[in-house]
């Protein structure tokens, strides 16, 4: 075939340079194997400015290497406040509530001190940090798949401008429309009905806000902000659109600062005014997407030598916080599983022990993600449901124990890089 004697032959191909592609070259290339990331766009994409990581994500980042220079440019998340017009203020301590007082017309809920490590990172810190920790030419930029094709055992990855990959293995790191995750047969994420807004406010002379995680909630809508440092503040708003009537695919910036200002008009701490200062290039509007579990649970995420990770292996709302760690607990998990099937001596031939590797690998992550996607779905569903039975327990119970189920799914250590 006329295309295999032009082909470039690469090792391991990688497509998409987002969080799981890079954290997912950079735990192969500590281990001494060598791979290419294919990013379609010109350069780094940084969309959604930032994420919430929970301990999970920090023992994965350390065990590829990053966590100590990201912690340099974050600040730990020290609780979690829940923001209300008609809650008491009191304070959860290990000896029980003791309440603080109330206020005339916005109270503070629950505050609940954190014990583990939280923070809330830039993804334009931890993209960038992950590319300068990769061997030069590691990241391929204008590499837009167009099509994969099977050759014995063997994958042929065409571009966009024409060229061809060979690889013997082929990892899909291409989020939830990934190129990778449809070859496979992987059924793509469904709506949810809501949609996300998302922005990045930044303060040069200081925020002054303590660091909290700081959430407000009214009518299927779940709003918040946390400081991503001492000079800028990571904000969100899920809402649902038919509730709302909100046209989501409006990407005036305009447009997303007005209508969030609106639902927060009545929050405490000015939290409108953190949105109204948000600079029209750092916001933006996404339909929420997820993996339904059952779905999940009957797909098969790899064939022979490709598989997928991150969103594109399965997409999740951000209800519990978990898409960034679930991503890097993914990356470092295949880095082990597919560094061993490469590195380890052995009689059977190299594309067979990497089938087992990437078969090892989906089996150690199913049941955790199984978990997270299922924990995700209820969560969003409380959250964004009319129902007055659903929105009684959303105000009751919810609002009160969801930093505590957070908790709960982000204390999972993925373990590090050592192959037995």
């Amino acid at each position: 075939m006329k295309e295999i004697d032009v082909a470039i032959y690469e090792d391991i191909v990688i497509v998409g340079a987002g969080i799981s592609g890079l954290t997912t070259a950079l735990g192969l290339h500590r281990l001494g194997v060598r791979s290419v990331v294919l990013e379609s766009s010109e350069s780094l994409k940084f969309t959604g400015f930032a994420l919430t990581t929970w301990p999970n994500a920090w023992r994965a980042l350390d065990a590829v290497g990053v966590g100590d220079l990201l912690r340099k440019n974050s600040i730990q998340t020290e609780g979690h406040v829940t923001l209300s017009k008609s809650l008491p203020i009191f304070k959860v301590v290990s000896s029980g509530s003791i309440p603080l007082g109330t206020e005339q017309s916005h109270l503070l809920g629950d505050l609940l001190r954190f014990n583990f490590e939280s923070r809330c990172i830039k993804r334009k810190d931890l993209l960038e940090t992950l590319e300068s920790e990769l061997p030069r030419g590691t990241i391929r930029y204008s590499s837009e798949v167009v099509s994969i094709e099977e050759t014995g055992s063997f994958k042929l990855v065409h571009l966009a401008d024409g060229s061809v990959v060979k690889t013997k293995v082929l990892i899909g790191c291409d989020g939830g429309n990934s190129m990778v995750a449809k070859w496979l047969g992987i059924e793509g994420p469904v709506s949810t009905g809501r949609s996300a807004i998302r922005g990045l406010a930044n303060y040069p002379d200081g925020h002054g806000f303590e660091p909290k995680f700081h959430v407000y909630s009214t009518w299927c809508v779940h709003c918040g902000f946390v400081p991503c440092d001492e000079k800028s503040l990571y904000w969100f708003c899920n809402f649902s659109p038919s509730f709302h009537q909100y046209n989501e695919e409006n990407q005036d910036p305009l447009s997303m600062i007005k209508f969030v200002a609106r639902q927060l008009r009545d929050a405490p701490l000015n939290i409108s005014n953190i949105v109204e200062r948000t600079e029209l290039d750092c916001i933006c509007c996404t339909p929420l997407r997820l993996k339904l579990p059952w779905n999940f649970l009957l797909e098969n995420s790899m064939k022979d030598n490709v598989c997928v990770v991150g969103d594109a292996f399965h997409p999740m709302t951000p209800a519990i916080g978990q898409g960034g760690g679930s991503s890097l607990e993914d990356s470092v998990v295949l880095a082990r599983c597919l560094g061993k099937a490469l590195t380890t001596s052995s009689v059977e031939e190299e594309y067979i022990r990497v089938e087992k590797g990437l078969k090892m690998y989906v089996k150690e992550r199913r049941w955790r993600i199984l978990s997270l996607l299922t924990a995700a779905y209820i969560v969003g569903f409380v959250q964004s449901s009319g129902n007055k039975v659903i929105s009684f327990l959303r105000k009751r119970f919810l609002t009160k124990n969801l930093v505590k189920i957070m908790a709960r799914m982000g204390d999972f250590d993925c373990g590090d890089l050592t192959i037995p």
